[in-house]
């Protein structure tokens, strides 16, 4: 069945989500699942169209692949005009997923990383943003969804550090601005801090500091990838119409406020 707003089926835009163990890629095949057209953007466009074959095969519901680098703003224009131009229905969602990590500590951390790591995650989801969201506003239906992080929440992670936390502080103060804008337009913007999910992302990591890293969460495990896409994917339903500028932790308790 097809995911009803009450005019029909609606497209979920879905940035960083050709990695198999990614987020991303658990969020789209959870919007799939769910009834949702998707717009799949990815920087590897090879990998996200391989995986976009998937999804349609999976389940059934038109999917498109396009190549996207979320911190060009003619890249993310482009994209944006490609789904306006395509067979999709009107686009009802966007998740910002698309992130790169860094364990640089302070005091090494050159200029070069400072700005990687800002354009990305801080700057990536302010273009997709504003590049999507005004076809929610002109399809009468909205729902923005942002990736932040525990690290922005407590200041350091299990992986990146200062410049990581910086950029995850900023989609939060980000998204409630958007939040705060568009509310009159009857749109949502939410953000999602997980903690450790058991993803690619902590390159280098071992056996043992995973179980060490799994020890201390106080419901003993990571975050699996699809409990954090089937949040993504709540945030972007009617039932959560009632639920905006808010921070949706999922750590397992490593973080409580």
């Amino acid at each position: 069945m097809a995911y009803q707003t009450g005019i029909g089926q609606r497209t979920a835009v879905v940035t960083g989500c050709a990695a198999p163990r990614g987020i991303g890629l658990a969020t789209v095949r959870r919007y799939a699942q769910e009834g949702w057209a998707v717009a799949m953007l990815d920087l590897d466009q090879t990998a996200v169209e391989k995986v976009a074959q998937e999804v349609r095969d999976e389940s059934g519901q038109p999917v498109i692949a396009l190549g996207c680098n979320v911190a060009d703003p003619e890249s993310v224009a482009a994209a944006a005009q490609a789904v306006l131009d395509s067979d999709l229905p009107s686009v009802g969602a966007l998740a910002a997923i698309a992130g790169v990590a860094s364990p640089a500590s302070f005091l090494e951390l050159s200029l070069e990383e400072w700005n990687r790591v800002m354009a990305v995650n801080l700057t990536g989801t302010f273009l997709t943003c504003q590049a999507f969201l005004p076809q929610m506003v002109e399809g009468g239906y909205g729902r923005i969804v942002t990736m932040s992080s525990v690290t922005a929440q407590h200041g350091g992670g299990v992986f990146s550090k200062t410049s990581y936390a910086a950029a995850k502080a900023g989609v939060i103060g980000l998204t409630r601005g958007i939040a705060k804008e568009f509310a009159q337009y009857g749109i949502t913007a939410n953000t999602v801090a997980p903690g450790a999910v058991d993803t690619d992302i902590r390159v280098g990591s071992t056996p043992e500091r995973e179980a060490e890293l799994a020890a201390s969460v106080p419901l003993g495990r990571v975050a699996k990838r699809e409990e954090v896409a089937a949040l993504c994917v709540f945030l972007s339903s009617e039932d959560a119409g009632y639920i905006t500028g808010t921070t949706q932790s999922i750590n397992g308790g490593t973080y409580i406020a």
